[in-house]
């Protein structure tokens, strides 16, 4: 399992880039599939919910993460364009923070042997945005999150 590479310069961005042990057709599929997206996006302590996952230009979504408490965390978007696997564009917010928007961009690179890269720019709308996200535990949860993909796709594969 690769470490996920994080970059958080001196812009408004933050820069991810994964390797994945699958070929990029099943790892879009895991993004674009929310019976799929509920078996791995966010940390292991969070059931997910789909509300809504409308995929396509000006397709909304929203989810919500639930604790063993109870607690809920609501996320929710809007798709900007067709997603493909050279780029998927959308809007990312959480509830509980309205109005601090994340325009999010992942493009995902087969290189060869099965293997493919998931390079993520998230840009937001100052510096304290992006440290606010940041230092709420961004890596951590994006890292768990690709760890729980790279679990998954061996059963995409043989299914």
């Amino acid at each position: 399992m690769s470490e996920l590479k994080v970059e958080k310069d001196g812009t408004h961005a933050i820069r991810t880039e994964r390797e994945l042990n699958a070929p990029r057709d099943l790892v879009f599929r895991a993004y674009t599939e929310p019976d799929l997206l509920t078996r791995w996006l966010g940390p292991r302590r969070y059931t997910m919910e789909i509300d809504r996952y409308e995929v396509g230009d000006g397709g909304r979504y929203r989810y919500v993460h639930r604790d063993e408490q109870g607690n809920e965390h609501a996320f929710r978007g809007v798709f900007h364009g067709d997603p493909t696997p050279d780029a998927m564009v959308q809007t990312f917010e959480w509830e509980g923070l309205p109005g601090h928007v994340s325009l999010d961009r992942a493009v995902l690179e087969e290189i060869g042997g099965g293997r493919t890269v998931v390079r993520t720019t998230s840009v937001f709308q100052s510096e304290a945005d992006r440290d606010g996200m940041w230092d709420s535990g961004m890596a951590d949860g994006m890292g768990e999150a690709y760890d729980r993909l790279e679990e998954l796709l061996p059963a995409l594969r043989e299914g």
